[in-house]
């Protein structure tokens, strides 16, 4: 590093740095971030949408969070009245005391979990993996409850909206039109329940954060190097992804180990921000570099799977993390990103002209994917199908609800998709979930003194946006393992609110 330093690069840089500092561009950019500054501490509209609900605030001290705070926290207390009747014997065991210390440290071991449960490639997965996977840390954590008295999983961080929504899919099942194909599905989402549930009470640091993250960032490097090398070996065309007519010259989609280029594009927009928040929050410069480095090729296998869904959410993602993280910069945000579209590839730029091209056969194709989840709706608006796109498939199928050219696999849209499956209180549950946490986070790191915890924080939050934001045109749970990611940020969202409120007290 210090080569770097004393080389006549690092020279040149700091050159400019310097005389942008002192430049008259500079003190129009700091007096126009100012102002945006000002303008979202008295806007009224904002005041309004980020206050916290009557539901939100109630829910911590309801009867339901308390009676499922003793649930949940059932085998922590019966181990813990365990351990004071054989104090002594788990004092004098190395092996006790070894595993009440691991268990302690539940959130390292998540951070290595994650790693290799999300770069198992494709072919090698199996969504049992995620639940014997968050399971295990839910017994670790278990264990290290054990001793300590304080040391709970806490009910109250997740939410109401997200535990309605849990509720919701267990009726989903109960009240679905195929059952046993729904009984399947309801797994997949209690892997996610158990990642969110040990996610938010493990972590305890801004340090626990940073691990986490950097697990998310290994994802991202090993699914973004093998995109980058599909690329070089050369990526056949897919017709069913791509109109070739309105997209001529543009090379096959990168879908890395995960099957399809749309859902890898969904795994890049929900972790990249996580890197993104290493590199403003790392202290050492190799750190900063090793992130820097992730970042760069993760952004540049996002540009290769040529999602134009998961561009847009990407694109929304960055904004909502400098808005949030320092909305001075604003401005220059702005500016950059009008300056860098000359310097789009055309393949990318032709790409993004098709968004709104009614003329798009994968535009078009999502009309009929549309009316077949609206007709369900009207069919079925309180409890749906049933849990699944198995339930929904034979649903729309037996009524013939679907009349387009490809195969009905779910609705192309994240809001629509779960409310066909989960029924009118999923839905409530879902999109309430999401606003809850996005708006508490928001509130939290605008009130928060700078630190690693709140630039993580931001972009949880940022990520969440930018998932949102996506699901307009996309369903992300379509595959159970990206479902864990997405409830992951969610978690560390919630997280990192815990945190960043515990070091404004401290």
């Amino acid at each position: 590093m210090e080569y770097l330093r004393e080389s006549q690069l690092y020279a040149l840089c700091m050159a400019l740095y310097a005389l942008y500092m002192d430049s008259t561009l500079h003190r129009c950019m700091a007096a126009l971030g100012a102002w945006c500054n000002r303008q979202i501490d008295s806007s009224r509209v904002l005041a309004v949408l980020c206050r916290e609900g009557a539901v939100a605030r109630a829910w911590p001290d309801s009867f339901l969070c308390r009676l499922l705070w003793g649930l949940v926290n059932l085998p922590a207390l019966v181990l813990h009245r365990l351990y004071l009747l054989l104090h002594r014997t788990f004092q004098d065991s190395f092996f006790a005391r070894a595993a009440f210390e691991m268990g302690h440290e539940t959130a390292i071991a998540q951070s290595w979990l994650i790693m290799l449960l999300w770069v198992i490639p494709f072919s090698h997965w199996n969504n049992a993996y995620s639940l014997m996977g968050f399971a295990l840390l839910l017994v670790l954590f278990y264990v290290g409850a054990m001793p300590r008295q304080r040391f709970r999983l806490d009910v109250g961080l997740i939410g109401f909206y997200p535990t309605l929504l849990f509720g919701a899919v267990f009726l989903a099942v109960a009240f679905s039109y195929v059952p046993g194909q729904s009984l399947r599905f309801l797994f997949y989402h209690i892997s996610a329940a158990l990642c969110v549930l040990v996610t938010v009470s493990a972590v305890r640091t801004e340090e626990d954060l940073k691990r986490l993250a950097a697990g998310g960032g290994v994802c991202v490097l090993v699914s973004s190097l093998y995109g980058v090398y599909q690329r070089i070996q050369g990526v056949e065309v897919n017709e069913s992804y791509v109109d070739l007519a309105l997209n001529e010259g543009m090379p096959g989609r990168v879908e890395s180990y995960f099957d399809n280029p749309n859902t890898f594009a969904e795994v890049l927009i929900l972790l990249l921000p996580l890197v993104l928040a290493l590199i403003l929050s790392s202290r050492r410069v190799v750190s900063r570099v090793v992130a820097s480095g992730v970042f760069l090729v993760g952004v540049v296998a996002l540009g290769m799977t040529y999602s134009r869904a998961s561009w847009v959410g990407g694109a929304c993602a960055m904004a909502v993390m400098v808005f949030l993280w320092k909305p001075r910069l604003i401005p220059a945000f702005a500016v950059a990103c009008v300056l860098a579209v000359p310097f789009l590839p055309d393949t990318i730029w032709n790409r993004i002209l098709t968004i709104a091209n009614p003329a798009d056969t994968s535009t078009a194709s999502r009309i009929p994917l549309y009316q077949a989840a609206l007709e369900v709706i009207k069919q079925s608006p309180v409890s749906g199908a049933g849990l699944g796109t198995a339930a929904v498939q034979t649903y729309i199928d037996d009524f013939n609800l679907y009349h387009g050219e490809a195969p009905f696999v779910h609705a192309h849209n994240f809001y629509l998709q779960v409310w066909i499956e989960a029924g009118i209180l999923g839905v409530i549950g879902f999109v309430g979930g999401m606003l809850w946490n996005i708006k508490r986070a928001a509130r939290t790191v605008r009130h928060c003194s700078a630190s690693a915890a709140r630039t993580i924080t931001c972009a949880a939050c940022a990520a969440l946006c930018g998932a949102m934001v996506c699901g307009l045109a996309d369903y992300l749970w379509n595959y159970p393992r990206v479902m864990c990611i997405f409830w992951f940020v969610f978690a560390m969202a919630a997280a990192g609110v815990k945190v960043c409120r515990r070091k404004s007290v401290s």
